[in-house]
């Protein structure tokens, strides 16, 4: 009996790899927690919002590609970070949600606060572990291997102030579960299904972010020489300037021209979760790669490798008789597939959002910035998707399975915390922001290189195409203009109100030669929206 229960617990996460702790402590075993990290020099970062928290969780897990903790206290902070929580499991990241609990001398009389936090998060955790009753350091192992078992995703992990303080064993080495290996056979019927096609496609889902098989991907798709798509989660596994760059896929009817066009189509690690609820479109045979065999799948496909599909994307590489399409019939399709998605606004409200997406990018690369990009839910993420360029994954960062608002800004902040010599930029709209704004003095008070570049329409943009001929009262979907700018300023950031790209470049300039965190209020006309969306989507 070496330790505490919270020693214990922040031993295990310091063996896996776990590079921080995202969170808003209260009392019960926060403290005990946020202490015992300080001990074992794993980052704690105070977020504004348990919501934020968990987003910036979800955020640095993807680009880590390790388990990252979420501290909460219990009841509301519990309730409060449902929602990045369920971000976490329909992005399939490692999340543990660590919250403080109720002890033994409690539970006779103790009823504020209190709730079963467990039975309200089984819907969006792989798994509920109680410390205490059990040895926390086994517990914190347990949640681990379940977050990281396949498909990824969170944990719950509840430990109260009494488990906290009370003497326990250290935690054995933490292992992470094996992959299994996929069989000679099963790579032996791939390579019969890839020797009798002629026009195979290649469709890249978030599984392919991690390194080794981004690797082995890009290997097979060019010796192959067939073109890829990327989903959104998949942006930069083939980079947008390749010249076998086919476009992003997400199950709508922009992609389905170069699909109609392919004889077999590989899923390599792209999750249902990813696509929108349209039918399976393509009469193409399907072979999947995936870590686990998904719940639900779009279409039966004709052969499955289940496991470490990137040792069978590295056998199929080898030896592989290249597959090319006919000549110039990749770039003609990519670029049908940009024009179709271009669409100027015709109104006089301000910059168009595909503008605003070009428009920056150029100005950045000009000034030599090259940071990551978070996108948030609604209107003006068709125009960062399609138009953001990326080189590798985790250029791109948004929420796709759940699609929530207020994930850009936390995203970014995580991003920028990561990795500051990139930096990071969050392109969010007006609503979004409007539902995480407090993270803005979170980036602040950590001094981030993060840029904030909000479309300010001044409504709910999706949703009004989206209500067709309904009769809404006035204000359900829009509301008066918000001053972005000022309130950045407020809470310690430099900011810029911009009308056109002269003032655009002018303030991304500023901004570059600004430290600290800054927000461009850029006024924006959705009228391009509603074309945008049904050349997306059919």
């Amino acid at each position: 009996m070496d330790m505490t229960g919270a020693e214990a617990v922040i031993r295990a996460f310091a063996t896996a790899g776990m590079p921080a702790l995202f969170g808003v402590p209260g009392g019960g075993s926060s403290l005990d927690l946020i202490a015992a990290a300080k001990r074992a020099g794993l980052p704690f970062l105070l977020a504004r919002t348990e919501t934020g928290a968990g987003i910036m969780a979800s955020a640095l897990a993807e680009l880590t590609q390790r388990p990252v903790g979420l501290l909460t206290t219990r009841g509301p902070g519990v309730s409060a970070a449902a929602n990045g929580v369920a971000n976490a499991a329909l992005e399939r990241a490692p999340v543990v949600m660590l919250a403080d609990g109720f002890g033994a001398r409690e539970a006779g009389f103790a009823t504020h606060q209190r709730f079963d936090q467990a039975a309200m998060l089984a819907p969006v955790t792989r798994a509920r572990l109680i410390a205490g009753p059990r040895p926390p350091g086994e517990a914190a192992a347990e949640a681990l291997a379940a977050a990281l078992g396949a498909p990824r995703g969170p944990a719950y992990l509840e430990l109260s102030g009494e488990a906290a303080r009370a003497p326990c064993a250290a935690p054995s080495p933490f292992r992470p579960p094996a992959r299994p290996a996929i069989g000679p056979e099963a790579i032996a019927a791939a390579r019969g299904l890839l020797a009798g096609c002629a026009r195979p496609v290649v469709i890249a889902g978030l599984e392919a972010t991690a390194p080794a098989r981004t690797a082995a991907l890009r290997r097979l798709v060019e010796a192959l020489g067939c073109p890829a798509l990327v989903t959104y989660k998949a942006k930069g596994v083939i980079a947008d300037a390749h010249p076998l760059f086919g476009g992003v896929f997400t199950g709508g009817a922009a992609e389905a021209p170069l699909l109609h066009e392919a004889d077999l189509i590989l899923l390599a690690g792209a999750d249902p979760v990813e696509f929108i609820p349209q039918p399976w479109r393509y009469a193409a045979p399907v072979l999947e790669l995936a870590e686990a065999a998904p719940a639900l799948r779009y279409a039966p496909p004709a052969l499955s490798l289940i496991g470490a599909w990137e040792e069978a994307a590295e056998a199929l590489t080898e030896g592989a008789a290249p597959r090319p399409w006919p000549p110039g019939r990749v770039a003609a399709l990519r670029a049908a597939w940009a024009q179709a998605l271009l669409v100027p606004a015709h109104g006089n409200r301000g910059m168009a959002p595909a503008e605003i997406v070009t428009e920056t990018q150029a100005a950045l690369e000009a000034l030599g910035a090259d940071p990551r990009l978070a996108v948030d839910a609604g209107a003006h993420m068709f125009a960062c998707t399609s138009f953001w360029r990326c080189r590798r994954p985790g250029d791109l960062l948004i929420s796709n399975g759940l699609a929530t608002m207020g994930y850009a800004l936390p995203a970014a902040i995580a991003a920028a915390w990561h990795d500051p010599a990139r930096g990071a930029l969050a392109m969010t709209g007006d609503g979004g922001l409007l539902m995480c704004l407090g993270e803005l003095a979170t980036a602040a008070a950590l001094r981030l290189d993060l840029t904030v570049i909000v479309f300010n329409d001044a409504a709910l943009s999706l949703i009004e195409i989206k209500k067709g001929a309904r009769d809404l009262p006035e204000g359900a979907l829009d509301w008066p203009e918000a001053d972005f700018a000022g309130v950045m300023r407020a809470l310690g950031g430099a900011a810029w109100r911009v009308e056109d790209a002269v003032g655009l470049r002018a303030a991304l300039a500023e901004a570059r030669a600004t430290p600290g965190p800054k927000l461009l209020d850029v006024r924006t006309d959705p009228s391009g929206y509603p074309a945008q969306i049904e050349a997306l989507r059919g």
